[in-house]
């Protein structure tokens, strides 16, 4: 049961397991304090230390010195204490060193399955520490087997979990094909640490990315946001800290190299690389890239924006079954609305018409509402006096008046269901209005890019309150 050489099997072990040899030994003293008990019973004093000089682990039994001894396994007289040292006196504890070889079969037995149980707990403790502050990484592995969908990875001193949900789709593996993927999590439960695995996560992208372009890793190129369609598609939005560096070039690299790698490892997924941009109006516009945008409208409250496009450019920008428009929703974080304008212009003018139909209103104070995001008698109508009184001249009293007029006038009006707000609800994505879409390619931003947000401010030429005194005065 002695090994003569204990601290060349720890050290041999702990390279094997990556465990420290400290807890090897201590998972050994442990072992051989339960053999001694075992044989010896619960109640003796017992110490286990590593010596190592000699490289063996010592057992040694405590006594305490007593005049007359009542528990022979827990007392040495006087007389007895004196020949194993001089200085002995009563209330002493004594210690002999124990012959580990008497302790037994049985005892060997339990020390042997306490010595493989803290070394399974070493070895978990172990793995855990090591992958724990690598999340994120990018990990390389050998398929070992497929479990219910589940690929389980050979990482080397331990396994991972691509899980069925994390695999890109139509990709396919076979026990030892080679896998890269990023480790998504690890957790800590009785049956061992478990390495959950990525191939879909947005974050894998960014990684990938940060291989193959040294801008990134040297923090002169940032990706700031990134979106995946795992298997079909993906957006990153870039942007450089130095001015002489375009930070989508420096992504695409010399003839698409760089983007060619990182396609190849995602299996040919599509990835358009756009200009991160403050401004969130012409982000979208970039994002939304090879389609041209006419208009921008920002609901910054709902966060939603509505784009519109030439007509002949609404099947690019949405693309196939919405995939376009989708994947730079979900890199820009709004809510994106694209229409053509033919669409607009005619939700626009049904709502310019609503206001000159209004009793009491005139052509300028229509104009003056329509100028101030007031686009249609329905939206006068939900609004409240403190919006109303906004404009420069309307007092609570005339706003009263209005909101009651608007009010009776959507109220008594078939056609209130054609007001011009629809066009912030009723634009929903279906298979007619989508169609392939062309190959995504970098553009610049747009020029003459035309952003309407409701809060700014506007002047009138005429003046648009006397004409409403004077009609409501008839």
């Amino acid at each position: 049961m002695f090994i003569s050489d204990i601290k060349r099997v720890v050290e041999q072990v702990g390279r094997d397991k990556g465990i420290d040899s400290e807890v090897l030994i201590k998972a050994l003293e442990d072992a051989l304090k339960s053999a001694a008990r075992k044989k010896f019973g619960s109640n003796i004093d017992i110490e286990v230390k590593y010596n190592e000089e000699s490289g063996e682990i010592e057992v040694f039994q405590f006594k305490e010195v007593v005049e007359n001894i009542t528990e022979p396994d827990l007392q040495i007289s006087l007389e007895e204490a004196y020949k194993l040292d001089l200085e002995s006196k009563i209330g002493d504890s004594l210690g002999t060193k124990m012959d580990a070889s008497t302790f037994g079969r049985i005892a060997a037995q339990s020390a042997k399955q306490v010595i493989i149980q803290k070394m399974k707990d070493a070895e978990r403790d172990a793995v855990y520490s090591s992958f724990i502050d690598r999340k994120g990484e990018i990990i390389n592995g050998i398929v070992q087997r497929v479990d219910r969908g589940d690929i389980i990875v050979n990482l080397g001193h331990t396994e991972g979990i691509l899980p069925e949900r994390e695999q890109v789709p139509k990709e396919i593996y076979r026990r030892g094909d080679r896998v890269r993927a990023q480790i998504l999590d690890v957790l800590h439960d009785s049956r061992g640490p478990q390495i959950i695995l990525s191939r879909t996560h947005p974050n894998f992208l960014v990684s990938l990315f940060k291989t193959e372009v040294p801008e990134i890793s040297e923090g002169i190129v940032s990706i700031m946001a990134a979106a995946r369609e795992p298997g079909i598609r993906a957006k990153i939005a870039v942007a450089s800290n130095d001015s002489d560096i375009d930070p989508v070039g420096a992504c695409v690299g010399m003839k698409g190299s760089r983007v060619q790698n990182v396609v190849q490892e995602l299996k040919g997924e599509k990835i358009d690389i756009v200009s991160w941009h403050i401004d969130p109006a012409k982000f979208v516009c970039n994002a939304l890239a090879p389609a041209e945008i006419s208009r921008v409208i920002i609901d910054e409250e709902n966060r939603l924006m509505e784009v519109i496009v030439p007509d002949e450019f609404l099947s690019i920008a949405i693309g196939k079954k919405g995939q376009n428009v989708r994947l730079a929703s979900k890199l820009t974080k709004w809510h994106l609305d694209v229409i053509n304008e033919t669409k607009y212009s005619q939700a626009m003018q049904d709502g310019y018409d609503s206001l000159v139909a209004l009793p009491g209103i005139s052509i300028s104070l229509a104009d003056a509402l329509y100028e101030k995001g007031f686009f249609s008698a329905e939206e006068i109508s939900n609004s409240s006096l403190e919006d109303l009184m906004q404009i420069r001249g309307i007092t609570e009293e005339k706003a009263i008046k209005l909101l009651k007029t608007a009010k009776e006038y959507v109220a008594n009006s078939d056609s209130s269901d054609e007001v011009s707000n629809e066009i912030l609800s009723d634009n929903t994505l279906s298979d007619d209005d989508t169609s392939e879409s062309k190959e995504s390619s970098l553009s610049d931003n747009q020029e003459n890019l035309d952003v309407d947000k409701s809060d700014e401010e506007y002047a009138f030429n005429d003046d648009p309150l006397t004409d409403f005194e004077e009609n409501n005065s008839k």
